[in-house]
Order: C-alpha cells, then sequence, then structure tokens
C-alpha cells in the first residue's frame, strides 16, 4: 500500500504519594542527608524533582496563543494567569502550564472543521452551582486543526499519533497526576494539580465530538487532591486515597455519573487501610481492589477490598473494607506503578519505592489471591508515573520516567506470551511525560495532560490504532504459564 498522509478526517466522530514538598529538597532528592523519610528519592506528583536536579528558580512559560476563536465567557471574573502555576510544589518553585508544542500534520476538510452539535444530554450544561470556581471559563467554538510540514507521510494501515482537535469549555488548569474514567464515550476527568480553587473540579470529554463541557455536579464534593484512583462500577466514580501538599487521604467518595451527584458513602467500623496515594484499584467481582502505593513515610504493597456491590454505602448496608491475605512471593513496595484487570488476574508493572524504579512485572489472581513473578527477556524497561491501557491482548505503556528521565515511548506488552512487542507507529507523539491519563475509546488511544519534571500539559492526544482496531475485539485469551514464577508459601 502506498504511503498517504494522514487527513484530519481520519479523525473519527461518531506524585507524591510518598512525601510532601514541604518536607524534600533537591539536595536530599540527590543523595545528601535523607531527611528521616525513606522514600524521598521517588519522582512525585507534587515534591519530588528527578535527576537531573531541577533548579530553584521559577520555571514560567507562556501557553502557546489559542485559536481566533478562544475567548472567555465573563469579564467580571477573570481567571488567574495560566501561564504559572504552582502544582503543589512551594511557593518558590513555580511550574509553567503550556499545551506541547508539538503538532501532527493534518489536511484540513470542509468536515472536519465543522462543529459538532452540542444537542446531547452529556453536553447540556446545567447553571453554575454556588460551590462552582468563580474563574472565567476559556471556550473555543470550533476545533483546533494544527497543522505540522514535518509529519512523517503514513500508510493508513500503521498507527499514528496525532494532536486532538478539541473545542468546547477547555479545562482552565493543567493536568497533572489526575485521573480520567471512561463512561460510555464521555471521559470524565477529576483532580490532579492546580490551585485549591479549580483542582476539584469536574471536566468532560466527549470522544466522539471532541468537546470539553464542564458540568455541575451537587452533593458533597471531594477535596482538591491529586495522585488519588478512580474506579468505574455501575456508571459510579469511586475516588480514593490521594492528597494535597502534606495531606494525605483514606476517605471515599462516589460520583454517579447519570445524576452527576457526589455522596460520602457509609463504611463499616473496623480496619481501614492507610492514608496512600499513588496507589493503584481495579473493580473485580463487586470490590474495589487497592495495591501499594505511600504514606509518606514508606510505601506500601498491602492489599485492601471495598465492598461496593449492591447498593453498599448506605446507612442499612455500608460500604466494608477488608485487608487481603495474599500468598506467595510479594512484590516489594511501591507506588507510581499501574494494574489492570485481565480476566481475573490483577497485572502490577513497574513503579517505584524511592530509591529504585523496577522493571518487574507481577500477576495477583485474584480468586486464589497467590502472587506470581513474569519471567522477563531482555530488554528491560524501568517505568513509573506511567499509564497502561489493556488493548486485548495486550497493554500498552505510554509515556512515564525511567528512572533518568520522562519519555514518549510506547511499549506493547503481549498478554499472551508474556513479553514486549516492537511496532510501528507514526506521527507526531506526545511531548514526553508522566502523571499523565490514558483511556482506549472507539479504536483510538487518548492521552490527557502530563508533566515532563518542568512543565505540565493540558493537551490531549490521539493514537489511531489503524490496522490494529481489531485489538479491542480480542477478548478470549490464554497467558502463557511457561513465562510466569509460581508462588510458593512465604
Amino acid at each position: 500500500m502506498s504511503s498517504t498522509t494522514r487527513s484530519a478526517s481520519n479523525t473519527r466522530g461518531p506524585a507524591s504519594i510518598f512525601s510532601s514538598s514541604v518536607e524534600t529538597d533537591a539536595n536530599s532528592i540527590h543523595g545528601a542527608e535523607p531527611t528521616g523519610r525513606n522514600l524521598t528519592d521517588v519522582p512525585e506528583e507534587e515534591g519530588y524533582d528527578i535527576p537531573p536536579p531541577v533548579p530553584s528558580s521559577p520555571y514560567i512559560t507562556t501557553s502557546p496563543p489559542a485559536s481566533t476563536s478562544t475567548f472567555n465567557t465573563s469579564v467580571k471574573a477573570p481567571r488567574k494567569a495560566a501561564s504559572v502555576r504552582t502544582l503543589g510544589r512551594t511557593s518558590n518553585d513555580q511550574l509553567g502550564s503550556a499545551s506541547s508544542v508539538t503538532a501532527v500534520k493534518r489536511a484540513a476538510s470542509a468536515s472536519s472543521a465543522a462543529v459538532p452539535s452540542t444537542g446531547s444530554a452529556n453536553n447540556t450544561r446545567a447553571p453554575r452551582s454556588t460551590s462552582s470556581s468563580s474563574v472565567a471559563q476559556k471556550f473555543r467554538s470550533s476545533p483546533r486543526l494544527p497543522h505540522d510540514k514535518d509529519a512523517p507521510p503514513a500508510s493508513s494501515t500503521i498507527m499514528y499519533w496525532s494532536r486532538a482537535p478539541v473545542w468546547g469549555t477547555i479545562p482552565t488548569r493543567t493536568m497533572r497526576a489526575h485521573t480520567v474514567t471512561l463512561v460510555d464515550t464521555t471521559a470524565w476527568l477529576f483532580g490532579g494539580c492546580d490551585d485549591k480553587d479549580s483542582s476539584k473540579d469536574i471536566y468532560c470529554f466527549d470522544t466522539e465530538t471532541m468537546q470539553w463541557t464542564h458540568p455541575d455536579t451537587v452533593g458533597e464534593q471531594p477535596p482538591p487532591c491529586r495522585a488519588h484512583t478512580s474506579t468505574l462500577y455501575d456508571k459510579k466514580l469511586l475516588i480514593y486515597g490521594g492528597g494535597l501538599g502534606s495531606v494525605y487521604y483514606d476517605t471515599v467518595y462516589v460520583l454517579d455519573t447519570t445524576t452527576r451527584r457526589w455522596i460520602r458513602p457509609k463504611i463499616a467500623p473496623g480496619p481501614q487501610p492507610a492514608a496512600r496515594r499513588a496507589h493503584s484499584a481495579v473493580y473485580y467481582k463487586g470490590r474495589v481492589w487497592i495495591f501499594g502505593g505511600g504514606t509518606g513515610l514508606t510505601a506500601l504493597n498491602d492489599v485492601w477490598t471495598l465492598e461496593v456491590a449492591g447498593g453498599a454505602g448506605s446507612n442499612s448496608r455500608p460500604m466494608r473494607w477488608e485487608g487481603m491475605e495474599t500468598y506467595g512471593k510479594k512484590p516489594g513496595p511501591r507506588g507510581y506503578h499501574t494494574a489492570n484487570l485481565v480476566g481475573n488476574t490483577m497485572v502490577v508493572i513497574g513503579g517505584s519505592d524511592g530509591k529504585e524504579s523496577f522493571t518487574d512485572i507481577w500477576c495477583l489472581n485474584l480468586d486464589t489471591l497467590w502472587w506470581s513473578l513474569v519471567k522477563q527477556q531482555q530488554p528491560l524497561y524501568k517505568r513509573l508515573a506511567h499509564t497502561a491501557t489493556q488493548v486485548g491482548s495486550f497493554i500498552f505503556i505510554m509515556g512515564g520516567h525511567n528512572a533518568t528521565d520522562y519519555v514518549s515511548e510506547l511499549l506493547l506488552y503481549n498478554l499472551v506470551s508474556l513479553q514486549y512487542e516492537p511496532r510501528q507507529v507514526l506521527g507526531k507523539p506526545p511531548a514526553s511525560r508522566g502523571y499523565h491519563a490514558t483511556i482506549l475509546a472507539d479504536s483510538r488511544l487518548f492521552v490527557f495532560g502530563g508533566s515532563n519534571g518542568q512543565t505540565a500539559f493540558d493537551d490531549v492526544y490521539i493514537l489511531d490504532l489503524a490496522a490494529g482496531a481489531y485489538l479491542p475485539q480480542v477478548t478470549s485469551f490464554i497467558m502463557d504459564p511457561a513465562q510466569i514464577v509460581p508462588g510458593s508459601h512465604s
């Protein structure tokens, strides 16, 4: 097949967890006298810099100019300039907010420039509630279609990166250590780093029209947080843990995405997990399974479940925590790893304990509670603050930190052979980053925000699976047992 240039018409329509920035300085990160915490070397979503050392002077960058159709809907309450964000660090270490400067070669077409209809229920805005931020909203009336003369031509069969032509009520903050959860065709963004007034706001992104909306919610909202988890069940988002500054949370909040109502569910008395951030969570058989993370004093490798099925959370039927006793050799304590539910198995990839970054991959059978370690072959990849998205019989590992620097590399991990598999990808990938969020929707991988240690991003990128669009349809496969080291009682 001859190579052809990708066009806009190919976009189809229908940190730290471990310690706070107050308690950590650049010297302790890079080998000087420790502060007393044993995880001060972990790159972290708010207070940790990753080698090479970051200078103490502020990083101030300027956001790229918006399109001519971008304007503010309110002049009475102009928002704080978006070029400087503290992102949870000390006031003397500010970071810049800037969209990635990379763009993608697209041939503009009449169909791609049309503004999608806003008549769907997902795009209907209710009146702003009194609890919402008074900051003026940034609105773009037409999609931004970036062009890049340097973007290479690509066969329509090869996976291809491009920047999403977003429009609508654009988030007024950068996105770092946030969560994005897909419900039907709508991606729900919550939390991340920003000021206290807006980091708890919900934004919605329609994966078909590329429209951002800023819906109102009611009920008891969570406090601003980052490095939390958001777990989907029954079209509800369960937010657990995270923190802000030196504060670590052990609270549970639930957002009903149908009614847009927050609740603080009732929790039965009894043992509960320690407050934490940078943990992982999956949903299996009516329970949310929590693994690892950090408390600010130490990294963790414990497993807890929270019973949420059957309307749990009321006074008459509270949710209940249970610490799970697992068997076999366990993974070392870690945070900023990823966990994917593959059948009845939780697959844990990478992470860090504050001293070193990991290459290992672990499997926990959630029925037998046995841990197993995957045999690894060269090359090995150290990763933390990355994302891992299951795409059929593969896990797509995007970005993160490799113990030396942030990367933009896309790794495909084959769940059948349990090995990495090279695959050609063209286009302009997102800038190197970690602490981003990734979802799979309609044979496309969406990447939201992130940070490179100096700049936090507010962009959205799309990986078109092209000839690999069949991959999400692969739902039945068996992991190679020869590649798994059986567990043994420890």
